[in-house]
């Protein structure tokens, strides 16, 4: 059974820390792309990084390059994304995703979100 279980999400203050942790069962990692996708409020869903872990290339928004960092832990078939500098408009909950390739459109199974809350 696939499943994806996303935790570490909390609130923090801006200019804080959080790191995200998606533990993946069912499947190894190493043969799939990761994606992190969060939705705010009022808002559609959006990508915010992926991992390729075939190869290890890695993807960001534009809003939060320089800030968040994506990575595996193929020995605990764990994705973290690690998020610095956090800002009031990185309020969401966010998901984790599986797929043969990054990119909303190509993710089959998803996990629960996580809430992250950064205050101002």
């Amino acid at each position: 059974e696939v499943q994806l279980q996303a935790s570490g999400g909390g609130m923090v203050q801006a200019g804080g820390s959080l790191r995200l942790s998606c533990a993946a069962s069912g499947f190894t990692i190493d043969k799939y792309a990761i994606g992190w996708l969060r939705q705010a409020p009022g808002k559609e869903r959006e990508g915010v990084s992926c991992i390729t872990n075939s190869d290890g290339s890695t993807d960001y928004a534009d809003s939060v390059k320089g800030r968040f960092t994506i990575s595996s832990d193929n020995a605990k078939n764990t994705v973290f994304l690690q998020m610095n500098s956090l800002k009031p408009e990185d309020t969401a909950v966010y998901f984790c995703a599986v797929g043969p390739y990054c990119g909303s459109r190509w993710y089959d199974y998803w996990g629960q979100g996580t809430q992250v809350t950064v205050s101002s």
